[in-house]
């Protein structure tokens, strides 16, 4: 284990600093500074290295986390790489952007905070890339089999790497004009610059997988002619129908999705012309939902310079301890203040959108919000309690609700679930032969450490399709849940 008294002589967590609020709000950096070596040494020397280690549980990947904190404990940052890139492909990815479940399952967390096992995950991350640790692994032989990936968010780019490495010839397609999906569009660069990004895709490259961005199959290639050219097809094409709110007004000019918003900025940010670009500057903003998405687009209008920003919540305000019917090792529902919420603007909660109101030019103007009452187990607005919030914006972050189905559909006969998500078996295959989904494509919306995983176990699924046998590791199956983790 760490240092044996670890957990003992430091008994609270420590966490690198966030910059200044006014500074960080004036570009699209990184929000924190750079860890304390020293501060790194300590976090990790907490871990108690457990006869029973809930963390491999509560992560999806079943990450090596005790051996890994060890190893950064002993200062071995080259052989703590090795352990945790044996679980995961993208730990700079999940270290910056992944909830950590882990720590929720961290026995140290029975009675005092958790192990910060993100942040040293993400720090032994960055120090091999500044070290040159991170090589290619391009395959010794290749098997002569072809393979399609449609996707490349982190579940379509995960069971491309594992593929390539297998010894097969992987070709990702992406329809946007870059790689990387919402880790390239969706997240702002104050979460996790793009040069994280463009590290991991030069490794992949010089491996062998093979890139093709600016292709939309289901219609520059139709499903069945890229079924017929490969020997099999992954699809990881993400959960990207957005969940819509249809009330009066849905159609005035300033109601978008928030991944119109989302995208363009990113798209700016990358020093692209965006013509006509969805910006918060000098506007009233209100943002609908309070997850992650909606945290993402607070953070952005801030940094257009909006003039106010209000988050609006339908259910209510989350316990700010872990609930008694959510014990250790569950991972609890909590109130959460990420960095964008530090930023300013309102929080409310038990708010539900009644009608967008117009201007003389057919613009929004306001947003009719009511308190929430809930009757017969729905959420409903509260008749009387109506009030208008001023808005020149309105961005919709209500979550998604499944892959885009049509293609799928009328050219492979795809088959869907209740919940719209791709039909498939314990081996990720769909019910067309050689054909596997990972990633939300087929759980729904989820996490990114989830996807990860998916990646993962759908790659060994398509080599044993493809060999016969496999030596890849399956981390988990579709029904697989991670303790107090339900599919989203």
């Amino acid at each position: 284990m760490a240092d044996p008294k670890g957990f003992l002589k430091v008994t609270e967590r420590e966490l690198p600093p966030r910059r200044p609020v006014p500074v960080r709000i004036m570009d699209w950096k990184e929000v924190y500074e750079p860890g304390d070596s020293a501060v790194l040494r300590r976090q990790a020397g907490r871990c108690m290295d457990c006869g029973v280690p809930f963390c491999h549980k509560g992560c999806p990947l079943g990450n090596l986390i005790p051996e890994w904190n060890d190893l950064m404990w002993r200062g071995e940052g080259r052989a703590a790489i090795e352990r945790l890139h044996a679980t995961n492909n993208f730990p700079e990815f999940t270290g910056r952007l992944c909830p950590a479940p882990c720590e929720s399952s961290c026995v140290l967390g029975i009675n005092q905070p958790a192990v910060t096992i993100k942040q040293v995950e993400v720090s032994i991350i960055d120090e091999a890339f500044a070290s040159g640790w991170v090589e290619p692994e391009p395959p010794g032989r290749l098997t002569g089999k072809t393979v399609a990936v449609v996707g490349s968010g982190p579940a379509g780019l995960a069971a491309a790497q594992q593929l390539t490495r297998a010894g097969h010839t992987v070709a990702v397609f992406e329809r946007d004009d870059r790689i990387g999906g919402l880790l390239r569009y969706g997240i702002p660069d104050f979460k996790m610059e793009k040069k994280h990004l463009e590290s991991r895709l030069r490794q992949m490259q010089d491996e062998g997988t093979r890139f093709r961005a600016g292709v939309e199959i289901g219609k520059d290639i139709s499903w069945s002619d890229l079924r017929a050219r490969y020997d099999a097809v992954v699809v990881a094409t993400g959960a990207t129908v957005p969940r819509d709110l249809p009330i009066p007004g849905r159609d005035l000019a300033g109601v978008h999705f928030a991944m119109e918003y989302l995208v363009e900025s990113n798209k700016a940010v990358a020093g692209d012309a965006v013509p006509n670009q969805i910006t918060a500057e000098g506007k009233h903003v209100v943002v609908i939902g309070g997850g992650d998405t909606g945290a993402d687009c607070i953070g952005t209008a801030h940094r257009h310079g909006a003039l106010s920003v209000t988050n609006l919540a339908i259910g209510r305000r989350p316990p700010g301890e872990r609930p008694e019917h959510q014990p250790w090792p569950m991972t609890p529902t909590l109130f959460e203040m990420q960095s964008a919420h530090e930023e300013g603007g309102e929080r409310s909660f038990l708010a539900s959108s009644v009608e967008f109101l117009s201007n003389d030019v057919g613009e929004v103007r306001a947003l009719r919000v009511a308190e929430t009452e809930f009757v017969d187990g729905r959420r409903v607005p509260k008749s009387g309690t109506e009030r208008d919030i001023p808005a020149d914006l309105v961005l919709i972050a209500m979550g998604f609700t499944g892959p885009e189905q049509a293609s799928l559909d009328e050219q492979l006969g795809a088959q869907f679930t209740d919940r719209g998500s791709l039909l498939r078996e314990d081996d990720y295959q769909t019910t067309t032969p050689g054909v596997f989904v990972a990633g939300d494509a087929g759980r729904g919306q989820s996490l990114i450490v989830w996807a990860i995983a998916e990646g993962r176990a759908a790659a060994a699924s398509v080599d044993r399709y493809l060999m016969g046998q496999t030596q890849l590791p399956s981390p988990v199956r579709p029904q697989d849940v991670a303790i107090g983790l339900q599919p989203a």
